[in-house]
């Protein structure tokens, strides 16, 4: 299976990974859940439900919204990561996470 994740920042602001299932093999969702939470407080993320529930899809958004942009224009490694754990987080094996409109589809 082939893992496809597109973030962006607006139109013509894409920025897209793609990963096999073996590249993906040496993690886990758990981890991939870990790395959002560890990002999630070193960015000083701020939570978007008045609850206090945080769901994993508001925690990569916030990372995404948080870690800004220029890490992926920049396509290092911290990007990379990102979209790995993206698609282990949700197991989908398209997503698109889409920072403007703060919202990750399928």
């Amino acid at each position: 299976m082939l893992y496809h994740v597109t973030v962006s920042f607006g139109k013509d602001r894409q920025y897209q990974y793609k990963f096999t299932q073996a590249e993906l093999a040496d993690s886990s969702p758990e981890e991939a859940r870990r790395w959002f939470s560890i990002e999630f407080v070193d960015l000083k993320c701020e939570p978007t439900n008045p609850m206090g529930k945080l769901l994993i899809i508001d925690k990569i958004l916030n990372v995404a919204r948080f870690g800004g942009e220029q890490r992926f224009i920049d396509g290092k490694t911290w990007a990379t990561q990102f979209a790995r754990y993206t698609a282990l987080a949700l197991g989908r094996d398209t997503i698109h996470v889409d920072v403007e409109a703060f919202n990750i589809g399928y």
